[in-house]
């Protein structure tokens, strides 16, 4: 059975630390998903998702603070700005949407990380693996180098 693979940039202050307390209380979660900690959402460089697609990942979560709640004061809407603009991109490429998610979730909701982790997990087994054509490798590649 194919076991999508994940690459998750989490908000140190926030969705990080849900992780953590996630893990803390021992709720069981798909193993799929590799976490990156960075410092504020508003942090993840277009080019990293990019990366992470050209490099095999089936999906890309980025986790961040509720709006109004970002410890860098707007990080987060920077992070939606950039989120918007890589669906667009994706979409461009043949990538489809779901394989790019974003998620506002503070350091209180654990559960909450469990159950997005989840549900990407299932949505990235029902899609199947990610296949990039040459030309599509491509693009990702002149595109990482843009950004």
């Amino acid at each position: 059975m194919f076991e999508p693979k994940i690459v998750a940039f989490f908000c140190t202050w926030c969705t990080y630390t849900a992780a953590d307390l996630a893990g803390t209380a021992r709720m069981q979660y798909a193993p799929n998903a590799r976490v990156i900690r960075v410092m504020c959402s508003g942090r993840i460089d277009p080019q990293f998702v990019l990366d992470a697609f050209r490099k095999g990942a089936d999906g890309v979560l980025l986790g961040g603070c509720h709006p109004g709640d970002c410890h860098y004061q707007e990080g987060n809407y920077k992070a939606l700005r950039r989120y918007h603009l890589l669906q667009q991109l994706l979409k461009q490429m043949g990538i489809e949407k779901e394989r790019l998610r974003l998620e506002w979730i503070s350091a209180s909701e654990g559960d909450k990380v469990k159950q997005v982790i989840d549900e990407m997990t299932e949505t990235l087994r029902k899609l199947g693996p990610l296949t990039i054509m040459e030309n599509t490798q491509e693009t990702l590649v002149q595109a990482a180098s843009i950004s």
